[in-house]
């Protein structure tokens, strides 16, 4: 990349009832992220954090940025390379633990995409465009913990 590009957004939270006790178990974790262009997202903690499962959470949009940024790039490198992807699907794992320095954070992710190509020869370079993309991924490689791909070959 020729130059260094800068992405930004912001998070509003629609604030505390002050009719209700504020405390760790009860504070609402609700908010709206908005990024230049237009995008945006309603999020929260997780369940088991006090928030809401139906909405995005820090976790789970470490692993869909992971999920993504692999798609995105793999794709670049099929097109780049001649092939047609007619398909693909990723189910993804992230594993939220005990690092070594004592801190909580994701110890590790695992990708499991599955890409059909238009011509079945192409299926032959999986492997090597699985592992191009990884190696070219902007977030895996901004990351400080094991990112693995373990690509569907059949």
């Amino acid at each position: 990349m020729a130059q260094d590009v800068l992405f930004a957004g912001t998070l509003a939270w629609a604030g505390h009832d002050p009719a209700k006790p504020f405390t760790y178990e009860s504070f609402d974790r609700a908010t709206r992220l908005q990024f230049t262009g237009g995008a945006a997202l309603d999020a929260s903690a997780p369940g088991q954090f006090h928030g809401d499962d139906r909405f995005a959470n820090p976790e789970t949009l470490m692993l869909g940025s992971l999920m993504q940024c692999h798609f995105l790039t793999f794709m670049a490198v099929a097109s780049k390379s001649g092939a047609t992807v007619l398909a693909y699907s990723d189910s993804g794992s992230g594993e939220l633990g005990r690092k070594d320095n004592g801190k909580t954070g994701f110890t590790s992710v695992t990708l499991r995409p599955k890409v059909t190509f238009a011509d079945p020869a192409h299926a032959a370079k999986l492997a090597e465009f699985h592992e191009r993309a990884h190696r070219n991924c902007f977030m895996s490689n901004s990351v400080n913990f094991p990112v693995t791909v373990e690509p569907d070959l059949g």
